[in-house]
């Protein structure tokens, strides 16, 4: 995940935790069509893909898998250390993504690891752009995540027609700050996600995970987002993928041995 000071807000951001101190590459942006608006079929469900892990180095881990779900917005993976868990989110994927590579693990160690979907549309996207000034008086909780009082609880299931996020809008209110608020129209959301493209790259990718019924949250953005398209979506998670688990080697350089003089 990217390091940039709206994660300080995490305790309260996130609906779950992310490995934000992993030396986690990020993956290369591919361009990727809207996601179908889909309802989640009730009762048990089978995962929707398979997961193989490679222990490719003594402390590096690659994870690959075959099948996906066409009307997923993405995936999650996650990770373990306790065969029970707590996990814990390394990344929010694109669709499209079928490999992850997990780096620089504690030696000596069992990872356990699985792969979740996630459903829901996105709204639409707003364009924002960082000028030099001048800026509004900002609300001084601004970067907090909130629930703006006076708007409808939204009614519609994650998946179904019209329950987008409607309405998204985007106020500069510093030289590297937006505030972002919009109307929910979700009812069972397990979270929102900002997402971002910043310009040049042709792909969205996930930027902040919010807590459901949350419409109001401020960006600190990176250098590269002074020109960027933003949009948010309400989500829920599908059924998990099967569990698969390494053991990281040791990582201790073997010794030199020097050749004794004739």
């Amino acid at each position: 995940m990217r390091a940039r000071k709206a994660w300080v807000l995490m305790a309260l951001v996130l609906v779950v935790p992310v490995a934000a101190a992993c030396a986690v590459p990020r993956p290369e942006p591919s361009e990727r069509p809207e996601p179908s608006e889909r309802q989640e079929p009730s009762g048990r469900q089978e995962p929707s893909v398979r997961l193989e892990a490679e222990l490719v180095s003594p402390t590096d881990i690659t994870l690959r898998w075959k099948r996906r779900d066409p009307g997923a917005a993405g995936h999650v993976i996650e990770f373990a250390t306790e065969p029970a868990g707590p996990y814990t989110i390394l990344g929010f994927l694109p669709p499209e993504q079928t490999s992850y590579t997990h780096p620089d693990l504690m030696p000596r160690t069992t990872f356990s690891y699985r792969l979740r979907p996630y459903y829901g549309a996105a709204s639409a996207p707003v364009d924002v752009t960082l000028g030099g000034g001048p800026y509004p008086e900002p609300d001084p909780r601004w970067a907090e995540p909130r629930v703006l009082p006076g708007g409808s609880p939204g009614t519609r299931p994650v998946g179904s027609e019209g329950a987008a996020p409607t309405g998204l809008k985007a106020t500069v209110t510093q030289a590297d700050g937006v505030a972002f608020r919009w109307a929910d129209q979700a009812r069972d959301e397990e979270g929102y996600l900002l997402e971002d493209r910043p310009a040049g790259r042709p792909g969205y990718r996930v930027t902040a995970v919010l807590a459901p019924d949350v419409n109001a949250f401020g960006l600190v953005t990176l250098p590269e987002e002074r020109h960027a398209s933003y949009r948010v979506r309400a989500f829920r998670y599908g059924p998990p993928s099967d569990v698969v688990q390494r053991t990281t080697g040791d990582d201790t350089p073997s010794p030199t041995t020097e050749e004794s003089s004739p």
